[in-house]
């Protein structure tokens, strides 16, 4: 019976100990942290980054300036493929007038060389007949009025020729190529094909 009754004492005085540690340190939460920034940063001037970049490059003796302003069917510049060694004029508008003689700027897009997305289309069955030719990588050659800008392929999609999303705005200069698809459709066609490339060189003409 002693040993019995100093087991439960021990037990006794044991289990007191331990409530009496957990009343004097209470189990701490750990605090959660996201790890995402919600919220977007902004400059000083509280613009955001995305809004402020410069046309490539951020050099300020290369920042793109067009001098003149361009009506509709006006000629802009020139438009070459060096891979597929091709070459057609540049106009502003993309009605049957500007894709019936050559490759048409989208007027609601920026002129070539400037930040954001600047779109240029052109006939299948014309001057774009073999833009499906065109492998990641490859350079576009835009020449304009204030200098030479150079393109690089990122990709290509085939969208609904409905999608407006491929002419929406971009946070940095880049440039969309836009045709009718399948290439070889003799009949009205639903789809269009679409080449995205960025801005990797501007060369200004003094």
């Amino acid at each position: 019976m002693l040993g019995i009754t100093i087991v439960l004492g021990g037990i006794a005085i044991g289990l007191y100990a331990f409530f009496e540690v957990r009343r004097e340190a209470p189990e701490q939460a750990t605090p959660i942290v996201n790890p995402i920034e919600c919220s977007s940063p902004t400059d000083s001037e509280g613009v955001k980054p995305s809004e402020a970049q410069q046309p490539v490059p951020t050099a300020p003796d290369q920042i793109v300036h067009y001098a003149d302003t361009y009506n509709l069917g006006d000629e802009i510049g020139t438009i070459t493929l060096p891979s597929l060694e091709l070459s057609w004029p540049i106009f502003h508008g993309t009605e049957e007038a500007q894709l019936a003689i050559g490759v048409g700027h989208y007027v609601g897009s920026v002129l070539p060389g400037l930040n954001d997305n600047s779109i240029l289309s052109g006939h299948r069955t014309s001057v774009f007949n073999r833009i499906g030719e065109l492998q990641i990588n490859d350079l576009i050659l835009v020449q304009t009025e204030p200098g030479i800008f150079t393109y690089q392929v990122r990709g290509f999609e085939i969208v609904d020729r409905s999608d407006q999303t491929v002419i929406g705005p971009s946070p940095k200069a880049m440039l969309t190529l836009t045709t009718c698809y399948p290439f070889n459709s003799l009949t009205a066609t639903t789809e269009a094909f679409i080449v995205e490339a960025d801005l990797i060189r501007t060369v200004l003409i003094k």
